[in-house]
Protein backbone atom coordinates (compact mmCIF):
# COMPACT_ATOMS: atom_id res chain seq x y z
CA UNK A 1 0.00 0.00 0.00
CA UNK A 2 1.25 3.12 -1.07
CA UNK A 3 1.32 5.67 2.31
CA UNK A 4 1.64 8.98 0.25
CA UNK A 5 -1.95 8.62 -1.19
CA UNK A 6 -4.67 6.79 1.26
CA UNK A 7 -8.30 7.99 0.95
CA UNK A 8 -10.11 6.50 3.71
CA UNK A 9 -13.38 5.08 2.98
CA UNK A 10 -13.55 7.78 0.41
CA UNK A 11 -13.18 10.25 2.48
CA UNK A 12 -10.31 11.76 3.91
CA UNK A 13 -9.90 12.79 7.56
CA UNK A 14 -7.84 15.91 6.91
CA UNK A 15 -6.75 18.61 9.32
CA UNK A 16 -5.44 20.97 6.88
CA UNK A 17 -9.56 21.62 6.13
CA UNK A 18 -8.98 23.92 9.50
CA UNK A 19 -6.49 26.46 8.39
CA UNK A 20 -8.90 26.76 4.90
CA UNK A 21 -12.05 27.41 6.88
CA UNK A 22 -10.94 30.01 9.44
CA UNK A 23 -10.69 30.07 12.91
CA UNK A 24 -14.54 30.48 13.92
CA UNK A 25 -15.83 28.00 16.74
CA UNK A 26 -18.43 26.98 14.31
CA UNK A 27 -15.91 26.36 11.08
CA UNK A 28 -13.50 24.49 13.83
CA UNK A 29 -16.00 21.50 14.97
CA UNK A 30 -16.15 20.66 10.84
CA UNK A 31 -12.56 20.77 10.42
CA UNK A 32 -11.65 17.25 11.15
CA UNK A 33 -13.75 16.10 8.14
CA UNK A 34 -12.33 17.26 5.14
CA UNK A 35 -14.60 15.34 2.49
CA UNK A 36 -13.27 14.76 -1.14
CA UNK A 37 -15.64 13.71 -4.04
CA UNK A 38 -15.80 10.02 -5.22
CA UNK A 39 -14.60 11.91 -8.80
CA UNK A 40 -11.51 12.90 -6.92
CA UNK A 41 -10.40 9.41 -6.16
CA UNK A 42 -7.46 8.92 -8.46
CA UNK A 43 -5.78 11.28 -6.49
CA UNK A 44 -5.74 9.06 -3.85
CA UNK A 45 -4.92 5.43 -2.76
CA UNK A 46 -8.47 3.40 -1.47
CA UNK A 47 -7.82 2.57 2.08
CA UNK A 48 -9.07 -0.71 3.10
CA UNK A 49 -9.42 -2.89 6.71
CA UNK A 50 -6.17 -4.29 7.98
CA UNK A 51 -5.12 -6.90 10.15
CA UNK A 52 -2.54 -6.47 12.79
CA UNK A 53 0.03 -7.38 10.73
CA UNK A 54 -0.22 -5.37 7.94
CA UNK A 55 -1.00 -2.75 10.63
CA UNK A 56 2.34 -2.86 11.60
CA UNK A 57 3.73 -2.96 8.21
CA UNK A 58 1.66 0.09 7.57
CA UNK A 59 3.30 1.28 10.57
CA UNK A 60 6.88 0.90 9.02
CA UNK A 61 5.64 2.61 5.60
CA UNK A 62 4.64 5.50 7.33
CA UNK A 63 7.39 5.83 9.36
CA UNK A 64 9.54 5.88 6.73
CA UNK A 65 7.83 8.14 4.37
CA UNK A 66 8.05 10.73 7.10
CA UNK A 67 10.51 10.01 9.60
CA UNK A 68 12.15 13.14 10.88
CA UNK A 69 8.58 14.40 11.09
CA UNK A 70 8.14 11.51 14.02
CA UNK A 71 11.46 10.94 15.31
CA UNK A 72 11.21 15.00 16.34
CA UNK A 73 8.01 14.07 18.23
CA UNK A 74 9.48 10.97 19.72
CA UNK A 75 12.76 13.22 20.82
CA UNK A 76 10.97 16.12 22.14
CA UNK A 77 7.33 14.40 23.69
CA UNK A 78 8.18 10.83 24.10
CA UNK A 79 11.51 10.82 25.65
CA UNK A 80 11.42 13.12 28.82
CA UNK A 81 8.13 11.28 30.05
CA UNK A 82 9.77 8.04 29.14
CA UNK A 83 12.54 8.81 30.92
CA UNK A 84 10.74 9.81 33.84
CA UNK A 85 8.61 6.73 34.35
CA UNK A 86 11.49 3.87 33.66
CA UNK A 87 13.44 5.65 36.63
CA UNK A 88 10.72 6.00 39.05
CA UNK A 89 12.51 9.65 40.10
CA UNK A 90 9.40 10.91 41.51
CA UNK A 91 7.84 7.69 43.17
CA UNK A 92 8.03 7.80 46.41
CA UNK A 93 9.17 3.74 47.73
CA UNK A 94 8.31 4.74 51.25
CA UNK A 95 4.11 5.34 50.32
CA UNK A 96 4.65 2.42 48.08
CA UNK A 97 5.82 -0.02 50.85
CA UNK A 98 2.93 1.46 52.91
CA UNK A 99 0.16 1.04 50.53
CA UNK A 100 1.20 -2.20 50.04
CA UNK A 101 1.07 -3.83 53.63
CA UNK A 102 -2.49 -2.27 53.26
CA UNK A 103 -3.14 -4.22 50.61
CA UNK A 104 -1.93 -7.45 51.88
CA UNK A 105 -3.93 -6.84 55.11
CA UNK A 106 -6.72 -6.29 52.87
CA UNK A 107 -5.81 -9.54 51.32
CA UNK A 108 -5.35 -11.53 53.82
CA UNK A 109 -8.81 -10.50 55.23
CA UNK A 110 -10.51 -11.21 52.33
CA UNK A 111 -9.24 -15.09 52.77
CA UNK A 112 -5.92 -15.01 50.06
CA UNK A 113 -3.14 -16.77 51.14
CA UNK A 114 0.03 -14.43 50.88
CA UNK A 115 1.90 -16.34 48.38
CA UNK A 116 4.49 -14.42 46.55
CA UNK A 117 2.73 -13.77 43.41
CA UNK A 118 -0.15 -11.95 45.83
CA UNK A 119 2.75 -9.99 47.99
CA UNK A 120 4.01 -9.01 44.02
CA UNK A 121 0.57 -8.36 42.83
CA UNK A 122 0.35 -5.91 45.84
CA UNK A 123 3.45 -4.31 45.28
CA UNK A 124 2.86 -3.71 41.68
CA UNK A 125 -0.50 -1.75 42.03
CA UNK A 126 0.79 -0.03 44.85
CA UNK A 127 3.83 1.45 42.33
CA UNK A 128 1.36 1.73 39.39
CA UNK A 129 -1.02 3.63 42.04
CA UNK A 130 1.38 5.76 43.32
CA UNK A 131 3.03 6.32 39.94
CA UNK A 132 0.12 7.14 37.87
CA UNK A 133 -0.82 9.92 40.71
CA UNK A 134 2.56 11.44 40.81
CA UNK A 135 2.90 11.59 37.04
CA UNK A 136 -0.59 12.67 36.19
CA UNK A 137 0.34 16.41 35.26
CA UNK A 138 3.05 14.57 32.84
CA UNK A 139 0.47 12.39 30.83
CA UNK A 140 -1.93 15.20 30.67
CA UNK A 141 0.38 17.58 28.91
CA UNK A 142 3.32 16.24 27.31
CA UNK A 143 2.35 12.74 26.77
CA UNK A 144 -1.30 13.68 25.87
CA UNK A 145 0.38 16.61 23.10
CA UNK A 146 2.51 13.52 21.80
CA UNK A 147 -0.81 11.44 21.41
CA UNK A 148 -2.20 14.18 19.21
CA UNK A 149 1.12 15.24 17.64
CA UNK A 150 1.04 11.66 16.01
CA UNK A 151 -2.48 11.50 15.18
CA UNK A 152 -1.81 14.95 13.55
CA UNK A 153 1.03 13.77 11.69
CA UNK A 154 -0.45 10.46 10.54
CA UNK A 155 -3.69 12.13 9.13
CA UNK A 156 -1.38 14.72 7.15
CA UNK A 157 0.52 11.56 5.42
CA UNK A 158 -2.89 10.28 3.92
CA UNK A 159 -4.04 13.14 3.29
CA UNK A 160 -0.63 13.84 1.62
CA UNK A 161 -0.13 17.08 3.45
CA UNK A 162 2.82 18.82 4.68
CA UNK A 163 2.92 18.53 8.23
CA UNK A 164 3.25 21.74 10.08
CA UNK A 165 4.25 22.93 13.21
CA UNK A 166 2.39 26.37 13.40
CA UNK A 167 -0.49 24.69 12.27
CA UNK A 168 -0.52 22.38 14.52
CA UNK A 169 -0.12 24.63 17.28
CA UNK A 170 -3.59 26.66 16.16
CA UNK A 171 -5.03 23.17 15.96
CA UNK A 172 -4.05 22.19 19.15
CA UNK A 173 -5.02 25.56 20.65
CA UNK A 174 -8.65 24.88 18.99
CA UNK A 175 -9.31 21.16 19.80
CA UNK A 176 -7.17 20.23 23.72
CA UNK A 177 -10.16 21.20 25.94
CA UNK A 178 -11.75 18.48 23.88
CA UNK A 179 -8.71 16.28 23.81
CA UNK A 180 -8.70 16.87 27.96
CA UNK A 181 -11.89 15.79 28.19
CA UNK A 182 -11.59 12.45 26.35
CA UNK A 183 -8.27 11.87 28.18
CA UNK A 184 -10.25 12.46 31.58
CA UNK A 185 -13.04 10.37 30.75
CA UNK A 186 -11.04 7.35 29.65
CA UNK A 187 -8.97 7.82 32.78
CA UNK A 188 -12.12 7.57 34.97
CA UNK A 189 -13.07 4.58 32.82
CA UNK A 190 -9.62 2.92 33.62
CA UNK A 191 -9.95 3.38 37.07
CA UNK A 192 -13.41 2.49 37.37
CA UNK A 193 -12.39 -0.67 35.75
CA UNK A 194 -9.55 -1.53 38.47
CA UNK A 195 -11.69 -0.84 41.33
CA UNK A 196 -14.20 -2.95 39.75
CA UNK A 197 -11.93 -5.60 39.66
CA UNK A 198 -10.16 -5.38 43.47
CA UNK A 199 -14.47 -5.24 44.96
CA UNK A 200 -15.42 -8.10 42.68
CA UNK A 201 -12.28 -10.23 43.73
CA UNK A 202 -12.44 -9.39 47.31
CA UNK A 203 -16.33 -10.07 47.26
CA UNK A 204 -15.33 -13.74 45.89
CA UNK A 205 -12.69 -14.49 47.89
CA UNK A 206 -14.39 -13.63 51.51
CA UNK A 207 -17.52 -15.62 50.17
CA UNK A 208 -15.42 -18.56 49.54
CA UNK A 209 -13.45 -18.37 52.81
CA UNK A 210 -16.96 -17.67 54.62
CA UNK A 211 -18.22 -20.71 53.10
CA UNK A 212 -15.27 -22.78 54.10
CA UNK A 213 -13.14 -23.38 50.93
CA UNK A 214 -9.09 -23.70 51.73
CA UNK A 215 -7.16 -20.45 50.73
CA UNK A 216 -5.52 -22.38 47.69
CA UNK A 217 -8.90 -22.25 46.17
CA UNK A 218 -9.12 -19.01 47.13
CA UNK A 219 -5.77 -18.02 44.97
CA UNK A 220 -7.31 -20.08 42.24
CA UNK A 221 -10.13 -18.35 42.22
CA UNK A 222 -8.09 -14.89 41.85
CA UNK A 223 -6.48 -16.16 39.44
CA UNK A 224 -9.64 -17.02 37.46
CA UNK A 225 -11.36 -13.86 38.28
CA UNK A 226 -7.90 -11.57 36.95
CA UNK A 227 -7.86 -13.78 34.05
CA UNK A 228 -11.23 -12.40 32.94
CA UNK A 229 -10.50 -9.02 34.38
CA UNK A 230 -7.27 -8.60 32.12
CA UNK A 231 -9.57 -9.27 28.67
CA UNK A 232 -12.21 -6.79 30.19
CA UNK A 233 -8.76 -4.17 30.78
CA UNK A 234 -7.29 -4.66 27.46
CA UNK A 235 -10.65 -3.77 25.50
CA UNK A 236 -10.64 -0.74 27.59
CA UNK A 237 -7.31 0.47 27.11
CA UNK A 238 -8.15 -0.18 23.03
CA UNK A 239 -11.27 2.00 23.81
CA UNK A 240 -9.08 4.49 25.04
CA UNK A 241 -6.82 4.71 22.85
CA UNK A 242 -9.06 5.20 20.01
CA UNK A 243 -11.28 7.58 21.58
CA UNK A 244 -8.06 9.93 21.94
CA UNK A 245 -7.41 9.54 18.08
CA UNK A 246 -11.17 10.37 17.67
CA UNK A 247 -11.12 13.46 19.77
CA UNK A 248 -8.50 14.73 17.78
CA UNK A 249 -10.06 13.93 13.95
CA UNK A 250 -13.65 14.47 14.76
CA UNK A 251 -16.15 16.55 16.82
CA UNK A 252 -16.57 14.40 19.59
CA UNK A 253 -15.37 14.24 23.26
CA UNK A 254 -15.82 12.63 26.59
CA UNK A 255 -18.22 10.11 26.75
CA UNK A 256 -19.40 10.88 23.06
CA UNK A 257 -16.08 9.95 22.02
CA UNK A 258 -15.69 6.38 24.06
CA UNK A 259 -19.59 5.60 22.94
CA UNK A 260 -18.18 5.77 19.27
CA UNK A 261 -14.89 4.38 20.05
CA UNK A 262 -16.47 0.87 21.08
CA UNK A 263 -18.88 1.09 18.27
CA UNK A 264 -16.40 1.67 15.96
CA UNK A 265 -14.15 -1.26 16.88
CA UNK A 266 -16.74 -4.12 16.52
CA UNK A 267 -15.34 -6.72 15.03
CA UNK A 268 -12.10 -5.33 14.62
CA UNK A 269 -11.80 -5.95 18.82
CA UNK A 270 -9.44 -8.90 18.04
CA UNK A 271 -7.01 -6.62 15.98
CA UNK A 272 -6.78 -4.01 18.95
CA UNK A 273 -6.08 -6.67 21.10
CA UNK A 274 -3.65 -8.16 19.18
CA UNK A 275 -1.72 -4.59 18.94
CA UNK A 276 -2.51 -3.88 22.62
CA UNK A 277 -0.93 -7.11 23.33
CA UNK A 278 2.35 -6.61 21.22
CA UNK A 279 2.81 -2.67 22.89
CA UNK A 280 2.50 -4.62 26.12
CA UNK A 281 5.06 -7.16 25.70
CA UNK A 282 7.52 -4.35 24.16
CA UNK A 283 7.23 -2.21 26.81
CA UNK A 284 7.52 -4.40 29.73
CA UNK A 285 10.56 -6.31 28.27
CA UNK A 286 12.38 -2.97 27.98
CA UNK A 287 11.06 -1.70 31.63
CA UNK A 288 12.25 -5.54 32.88
CA UNK A 289 15.62 -4.48 31.16
CA UNK A 290 15.53 -1.31 32.76
CA UNK A 291 15.13 -2.75 36.30
CA UNK A 292 18.10 -5.42 35.78
CA UNK A 293 20.30 -3.25 33.76
CA UNK A 294 19.96 0.81 35.21
CA UNK A 295 17.98 0.80 38.98
CA UNK A 296 19.31 -2.90 40.19
CA UNK A 297 23.39 -3.06 39.79
CA UNK A 298 23.53 -6.74 38.81
CA UNK A 299 26.49 -6.84 37.38
CA UNK A 300 30.15 -5.16 36.60
CA UNK A 301 30.64 -1.90 38.51
CA UNK A 302 28.08 -0.27 36.59
CA UNK A 303 29.61 2.13 34.23
CA UNK A 304 27.28 0.34 31.43
CA UNK A 305 24.81 2.49 33.34
CA UNK A 306 26.25 5.63 30.98
CA UNK A 307 25.30 4.37 28.21
CA UNK A 308 22.37 1.82 28.76
CA UNK A 309 20.18 3.84 30.63
CA UNK A 310 19.88 6.70 27.71
CA UNK A 311 19.62 3.20 25.02
CA UNK A 312 16.61 2.03 26.95
CA UNK A 313 15.09 5.24 26.99
CA UNK A 314 15.43 5.23 23.34
CA UNK A 315 14.13 2.01 23.12
CA UNK A 316 10.90 2.65 25.39
CA UNK A 317 10.00 6.07 23.98
CA UNK A 318 10.13 4.14 20.37
CA UNK A 319 8.01 1.00 21.48
CA UNK A 320 5.46 4.18 22.68
CA UNK A 321 5.94 5.80 19.31
CA UNK A 322 4.91 2.98 17.25
CA UNK A 323 1.87 1.97 19.56
CA UNK A 324 0.60 5.57 19.01
CA UNK A 325 1.13 5.08 15.21
CA UNK A 326 -0.78 1.82 15.09
CA UNK A 327 -3.40 3.07 17.40
CA UNK A 328 -4.18 5.94 14.46
CA UNK A 329 -4.23 3.32 11.79
CA UNK A 330 -5.85 1.27 13.37
CA UNK A 331 -8.90 4.21 13.83
CA UNK A 332 -8.50 4.46 9.71
CA UNK A 333 -8.66 0.84 9.39
CA UNK A 334 -12.09 0.74 11.73
CA UNK A 335 -13.51 3.47 9.25
CA UNK A 336 -12.64 1.77 6.18
CA UNK A 337 -14.60 -2.34 7.81
CA UNK A 338 -17.16 0.24 9.22
CA UNK A 339 -17.92 1.15 5.37
CA UNK A 340 -17.27 -1.91 3.95
CA UNK A 341 -19.19 -3.84 6.21
CA UNK A 342 -22.26 -1.02 5.45
CA UNK A 343 -21.66 -1.84 1.92
CA UNK A 344 -21.75 -5.02 2.34
CA UNK A 345 -25.41 -5.08 4.26
CA UNK A 346 -26.80 -2.82 1.74
CA UNK A 347 -25.53 -4.66 -1.52
CA UNK A 348 -27.38 -7.88 0.16
CA UNK A 349 -30.58 -5.36 1.22
CA UNK A 350 -30.90 -4.64 -3.00
CA UNK A 351 -29.82 -8.60 -4.02
CA UNK A 352 -33.06 -9.83 -2.09
CA UNK A 353 -35.34 -7.02 -3.30
CA UNK A 354 -34.30 -7.97 -6.89
CA UNK A 355 -35.18 -11.48 -6.00
CA UNK A 356 -38.23 -10.27 -4.48
CA UNK A 357 -38.99 -8.18 -8.00
CA UNK A 358 -38.20 -11.47 -9.85
CA UNK A 359 -40.55 -13.60 -8.06
CA UNK A 360 -43.20 -11.69 -8.07
CA UNK A 361 -42.74 -11.46 -12.24
CA UNK A 362 -42.85 -14.97 -12.14
CA UNK A 363 -46.05 -14.93 -10.73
Amino acid sequence: MEVSGVAPSRRSLSLDQFQKEGSSDAQVQSFELGLYDDNDGHNNHQFHSMNALEILRETVRILRCNSSSFMIIAALLICPVSAIVLSNVFVDQSIVKRLTIRLLLVAKSSGLPLRPFVKQSCHHLSEMAIASAMYFPLFITLSLLSKAAVVYSVDCTYSRQNIDVSKFIGIMSKIWRRVVSTYWWACMMIVGCITLFCVLLLAICSLLSVIGFPPALNLYAGILVGLVFSVVFANAIVICNIAIVISVLEDVSGPQALLRSSILIRGQTQVGLLIYLGSTIGLAFVEGLFEHRVKTLSYGDGSSRIWEGPLLVIMYSFVVLIDLMMSAIFYFSCRSYRTEASDAESQSILETISISDESVGVQ
